[in-house]
């Protein structure tokens, strides 16, 4: 049996990584379980196909964890406009930061820097054990504790333990903790393209009724895109040449940046959302995609995880400066009312706008232009849309505030 560790964090993601490296910062000891290990994902002669806007909260989470300056020294890009267009009514919305009184609205940064970024750091931070190339095999409570069969043979022993391990947690499904889930029946096509038209450092989305599609800028110029289409429509758009995708892809954009000029490998991935009923078991607790995914149409879905990151860090490290069982049910019932509240909102926000924009009925698409066009019109309503997807509004973790 290895050493007593405060914490079991399964899965090195963004988000598993992030929580082991500010339990460490708070003096907590704490292992990692990741198949894969600790690796340098980032390859700097070309962009990642996934990326991530990574919204103000977040970047003060990450730079609490130790991770932004590394990032901020690489490829990353702020935006500071957001458009939002519907390709049915005349409605539309834009956010500047300018007018909020903030540098930018968000970075788009490539996942496997973010990663590599939080693995550096925990490479050298005390008190982290990384456990490479395990899984957990079973795990049981005992009374104040709670101890972890590994793959290998291995075992360990934890106050907590934390399933950071995704959307197909395996954490979640050992605990028989059911989902709400939607599949969409949608693929996201990613890709990197050029446009014949500058960025201008600003966030375009259009919403189409197959689906949105989003062009992010990147810092080369070039834009990340993210195309939910049907499965049959992706499936055929996958099978174009590089010119045929260029011009479906310009004209379901409606040539906003002109025409595409050139355009990337391609891959898809499947669009589905899902909600844990519960976040917490007896000694385990769920963060990041285990206990919720959402759409990407707003790019939300890592931002809510790191917000779960820094709220059980900060839940944890109270609970033991007042004595009490950082792994406990008190404690981790604490972290499941702070989070659940919120991430089930935004759940059935994404749900419902991405359902609201696939009906082409035309008293629908009417009402829609009237929605967008008036939210825009309103200062104080958008405003209060624009702090709450930077991160930096409603019940926020100490290290954002």
């Amino acid at each position: 049996m290895r050493t007593d560790c405060d914490a079991i964090i399964v899965g090195a993601g963004m988000v598993g990584a992030t929580l082991a490296q500010l339990l460490a910062q708070a003096e907590f000891r704490v292992a990692v379980v990741e198949k894969e290990g600790l690796t340098e994902r980032y390859d700097p002669t070309g962009y990642d196909l996934r990326v991530s806007a990574v919204n103000p909260g977040s970047e003060r989470i990450l730079s609490a964890a130790g991770a932004w300056d590394c990032i901020a020294q690489n490829r990353n890009s702020p935006y500071v406009r957001m458009f939002v267009w519907d390709a049915n009514s005349s409605g539309s919305i834009e956010f500047d930061s300018a007018d909020l009184g903030v540098s930018h609205l968000g970075t788009i940064v490539e996942n496997n820097l973010v990663t590599s970024a939080l693995h550096r750091e925990l490479q050298q931070a005390p008190g982290v054990r990384v456990l490479a190339g395990s899984s957990v095999e079973d795990f049981k409570v005992e009374d104040d504790r709670i101890s972890l069969r590994l793959s290998d043979g291995d075992a360990i022993r934890a106050r907590v333990l934390v399933g950071a391990d995704g959307a197909r947690s395996w954490v979640r499904e050992a605990l028989g903790i059911r989902c709400q889930s939607r599949d969409f029946r949608q693929l996201g096509i990613v890709a990197t393209v050029t446009t014949e038209k500058d960025h201008q450092q600003t966030a375009w989305q259009r919403f189409l009724p197959t689906g949105p599609l989003a062009f992010l800028p990147l810092s080369n110029g070039s834009c990340s895109i993210v195309w939910s289409c049907k499965k049959d429509a992706a499936d055929a758009m996958m099978l174009l040449d590089d010119d045929r995708f260029a011009e479906e892809l310009g004209r379901a954009f409606d040539y906003r940046l002109g025409e595409i000029v050139d355009v990337g490998p391609r891959k898809t991935f499947s669009l589905r959302s899902s909600h844990a009923n519960r976040y917490i078991g007896e000694r385990t607790v769920l963060v990041g995609d285990a206990a919720h995914v959402v759409h990407p149409l707003a790019g939300q879905g890592v931002n809510l995880g790191f917000q779960d990151a820094a709220v059980l860090a900060e839940v944890m490290a109270e609970a033991r400066k007042q004595g009490k069982d950082v792994g406990g049910n008190l404690t981790l019932r604490r972290y499941e009312r702070w989070r659940k509240g919120d991430n089930l909102a935004m759940y059935h926000a994404m749900n419902g706008i991405e359902h609201l924009f696939s009906m082409e009925q035309g008293a629908v698409t009417g009402l829609r232009g009237i929605g967008l066009r008036l939210t825009n019109s309103i200062a104080p309503l958008k405003s209060a849309f624009a702090y709450r997807a930077m991160g930096l509004a409603g019940d926020l973790p100490k290290l954002v505030t």
